[in-house]
């Protein structure tokens, strides 16, 4: 595997480009692309949480994601209440809500995991499309407010809400850095490995699972909030599995369980995706057997294949310098 510090590096690399990436471009369909990218990558990160390094793949993400836009849209535009408020308070919903879900969903394993959370994925979609009064059903809730102005500062143009994405983003990352080099994501990555083994050395499994899964919904609920008050209209197909397996789709091709997997894999899926828009549906005839061999050739995504590459190079410069020390 990379080291953390290669992978430090190649985050830091990749976010100065974004950070210079409005001064090479006035492009707005280019800025608004980036924007989204920002987003998925935050709910990818947070699925990396629970399925990278514990081990768990929840394929509920989109409902949790879908939970936080309508907590924002329907803070402002129903309750009226002030957006900067319903930004604090969509992903507590999303979180509490989850950790409900959690609690049931942990008592399972494996697959049975996934299965469940699949169903609760789908559940919570047909709650949004079926409960009108509330959520505006198939017709969509419109109207949902900018960012506030903060003093000077106003969002309405697409370069301001393009950085302050950008700066919830590496918020985000930075927390999940210090999380997943914790003491807890040392303990998630033991759950990971072995369950049995991580209970043997003391670890709480259940506490553990719970926190990762908790985390998890917490990163799905804020990128979702970001995507209402970016796009400004929701309708339920936000909610739909569709968009759980994109999220897992971004985060394999990127590389499940390292730092830099999320925003590789989500800018590479989310750009050739966008390049491939002219062929319609059957862009999947070419996008869909690339992923399939980048599964079957490298399994922990482009991340992972560099780390192979890095190790097969320095394996023969060690091999070749004991050769020279023996032929000395």
């Amino acid at each position: 595997m990379i080291k953390n510090n290669t992978q430090k590096y190649i985050v830091i690399g990749l976010l100065m480009v974004a950070i210079l990436f409005p001064l090479f471009t006035q492009n707005n369909y280019y800025i608004h692309v980036m924007t989204l990218s920002f987003i998925w990558m935050i709910a990818v990160y947070g699925l990396n949480i629970l399925a990278g390094y514990t081990g768990y793949l929840s394929l509920a993400h989109a409902g949790f994601f879908a939970i936080g836009a309508y907590a924002l849209g329907l803070l402002t535009v129903k309750a009226e209440v002030g957006f900067w408020l319903a930004l604090i308070l969509a992903p507590i919903i999303t979180t509490i809500i989850g950790f409900g879900i959690g609690l049931i969903a942990l008592r399972t394993k494996e697959h049975f995991f996934a299965i469940y959370t699949l169903c609760v994925g789908y559940v919570i979609y047909l709650l949004i499309d079926k409960w009108d009064s509330l959520t505006e059903g198939v017709r969509g809730l419109m109207g949902i407010p900018l960012p506030s102005d903060i003093g000077p500062i106003s969002f309405e143009s697409n370069i301001a809400q393009y950085y302050f994405i950008l700066i919830v983003l590496l918020f985000s990352i930075f927390v999940i850095y210090r999380i997943v080099n914790s003491i807890v994501g040392k303990k998630l990555i033991a759950i990971r490995n072995s369950e049995q083994l991580a209970l043997s050395l003391g670890i709480s499994t259940k506490k553990n699972k719970l926190l990762a899964f908790v985390l998890s919904t917490f990163f799905a609920g804020l990128a979702g909030a970001l995507y209402a008050s970016f796009i400004r209209f929701l309708g339920p197909d936000i909610g739909s599995t569709n968009i759980t397996f994109d999220l897992l789709m971004y985060l394999i091709v990127g590389g499940i369980g390292t730092l830099s997997g999320p925003i590789i894999g989500t800018l590479l899926v989310v750009w050739l995706s966008q390049n491939l828009q002219f062929l319609q549906d059957y862009r999947m005839l070419i996008f869909g057997p690339l992923l399939a061999l980048l599964i079957i050739f490298s399994p922990r995504g482009i991340v992972g294949m560099f780390s192979s590459m890095k190790q097969n190079i320095q394996q023969k410069r060690d091999l070749r310098q004991k050769q020279l020390k023996k032929e000395a």
